[in-house]
């Protein structure tokens, strides 16, 4: 059975892009069948695969606007068992032409429900803010992954998304759970990082995962190359710290 992961916070900056390919490069890695969705009209995941957003003809754009668009279509394969419907910079219109249609919402998951390829995971990126676009993600996941920076400004932007979760879990999709909530950007010398993952690990409970994705320059470096840091340097420790969050990931799914 897939599991759908919607990677949201209504901050940008947080890592969701970043977290998205490498989590994705882990599953398959392992002998998942992965998907990754990329839902930013900024692009930033499908650029890290080397693709140009305005060289795009079927998007995940297409998933949203165009009726009955077929998956198998849009998808790029970007790895042994790894495709990426990737953005195109139609996405910029999406927000107010997804307004004219109907179910505006659940386009993403109407047009994922019809596909038949066999995926183990669905990772999906989504943009910063709380538009139509974020919201189809979560419509279309079982679960939530929220990055945050671990900066006390960053904690702020994390009550307003999961006050739309619970209106997605509502009104869109009651099957929708937080799987949890990790740190990014953190550095382990830095009192005031600590101060806010403890205030985190308070306030969410078992839903703070136990790791924790340091800072460092590798994170950006990666995608110019068109790799993900686990190829980029394997043994960095932002490159352990994603393969620790992905054990987190699988582990959730064999507890379910």
């Amino acid at each position: 059975m897939t599991r759908t992961l919607v990677i949201a916070n209504q901050k940008g900056g947080v890592g969701k892009s970043t977290s998205v390919m490498n989590v994705g490069v882990v599953l398959a890695a392992s002998g998942r069948r992965v998907l990754l969705v990329d839902l930013d009209p900024q692009a930033g995941l499908t650029a890290a695969f080397g693709i140009d957003s305005y060289d795009v003809r079927r998007s995940s754009y297409s998933l949203l606007m165009v009726e009955n668009a077929s998956l198998a279509r849009v998808v790029r394969t970007v790895r042994d068992r790894l495709a990426l419907a990737p953005a195109s910079i139609d996405l910029a219109h999406a927000e107010m032409q997804l307004a004219r249609q109907p179910d505006p919402a659940r386009r993403l998951a109407h047009a994922l429900e019809r596909s038949r390829i066999p995926f183990d995971y669905i990772l999906i990126d989504t943009p910063p803010g709380l538009g139509v676009l974020t919201a189809n993600g979560l419509a279309a996941a079982d679960s939530v992954l929220i990055p945050v920076q671990c900066q006390y400004l960053a904690m702020r932007g994390v009550r307003a998304l999961i006050d739309t979760v619970e209106r997605v879990q509502q009104n869109l999709n009651n099957r929708l759970q937080i799987a949890g909530v990790f740190g990014t950007m953190y550095q382990p010398d830095s009192p005031h990082a600590q101060e806010v993952v403890d205030e985190l690990r308070a306030v969410f409970g078992p839903k703070m995962m136990q790791t924790l994705i340091q800072y460092d320059d590798v994170a950006a470096e990666a995608p110019v190359a068109g790799l993900s840091v686990l190829e980029y340097s394997p043994q960095h420790p932002v490159a352990q710290g994603y393969r620790a969050l992905t054990e987190e990931i699988i582990r959730d799914r064999l507890d379910e």
